[in-house]
């Protein structure tokens, strides 16, 4: 019987040693081994196959899959390097290796997913998932309607416009936003832009995963919050590696043709968008209200939001 390939980042991810993403900065840096030679980034291997990461043998995951959320302190670093200070391995001390889904500024708090999974770090990451993330935002001077309606409808930052989010007023100096993008300290830029500094960030939620513990803390998820992630990230995962190009391979690559050979025009296919999903544990803002209309919770919203399809 033939053996499973399967690709190298895979691999190496599936061992639980870092995120396919890492996997692939380990591969361009020469830091992995493949059989003692150093492997081209997308080369297969096979369970017999011997894969080191800076002379380390790794193998195939064996035990159970982690996943934490994790109340992350101000000062902690998002990093798995250990020769960074405050970096958040050590600060959890998980007697198992664990790594961090995404990234949450040193100088914010809040919740960060924890794991050895690093195929759900690759499914939850990608840009075309829309997955939710929610904040609490202090800034340095009063917030006003056209405050919120004009980060609320898109802020030029990063040689881009930031998508259409929902934004509400939650006190004088304090509001509450929904992301669906993770560019580079996002809510940072977007509020220096519009002559604003964030004084405070809390992430209170990721997907379906809401912030529940004490800074410092964190709790295993549950089967039933697990099974509701996979059932959200699943069809947006699927249509997006439905939409990446095939790898190049005899099967799939057309014969070059000799020179002088007239070229035949082929046609262009279409790719489709993942759609939003919601978390079915998220608590929506109310999107009935009219504009000025005070709301029973107190929120006040420039009555503008557009739920994305």
């Amino acid at each position: 019987m033939e053996q499973e390939l399967k690709r190298l980042n895979k691999f190496i991810s599936e061992t639980g040693y870092c995120s396919r993403r890492e996997a692939d900065k380990l591969i361009e840096e020469g830091r992995v081994t493949l059989n003692g030679v150093v492997p081209e980034m997308g080369t297969k291997v096979s369970p017999d196959d011997e894969v080191r990461v800076d002379g380390k043998l790794i193998s195939e995951k064996r035990g159970k899959q982690i996943y934490l959320a994790f109340h992350k302190p101000v000062g902690i670093e998002c990093t798995t390097n250990l020769d960074v200070k405050n970096n958040i391995v050590d600060y959890i001390n998980y007697p198992s290796r664990i790594f961090p889904i995404g990234r949450l500024d040193k100088a914010s708090e809040g919740l960060i997913l924890m794991t050895n999974d690093g195929d759900i770090v690759n499914k939850i990451l990608r840009a075309r998932n829309n997955h939710e993330k929610e904040y609490i935002v202090t800034v340095n001077k009063p917030i006003t309607d056209r405050f919120i309606q004009r980060m609320g409808n898109g802020v030029p930052i990063l040689d881009t416009i930031t998508r259409k989010c929902l934004v509400e007023q939650v006190s004088k100096y304090v509001f509450r936003i929904i992301l669906t993008q993770g560019l580079n300290r996002q809510i940072r830029r977007m509020c220096e832009y519009l002559g604003y500094e964030v004084t405070a960030l809390k992430r209170i939620r990721i997907i379906n995963i809401s912030l529940d513990v004490p800074v410092g803390r964190y709790r295993e998820l549950t089967a039933a919050e697990m099974n509701e992630m996979n059932r959200l990230i699943e069809p947006s995962s699927k249509t997006e590696e439905a939409s990446l190009p095939k790898p190049e391979s005899p099967r799939n690559t057309p014969p070059k043709k000799p020179s002088g050979t007239p070229r035949s025009n082929s046609g262009k296919g279409t790719i489709k968008r993942s759609d939003n999903n919601r978390g079915s544990n998220a608590k929506p803002f109310s999107r009935d209200s009219k504009p000025g209309a005070p709301r029973k919770d107190g929120f006040k919203g420039n009555g503008n939001f557009r739920k994305k399809d």
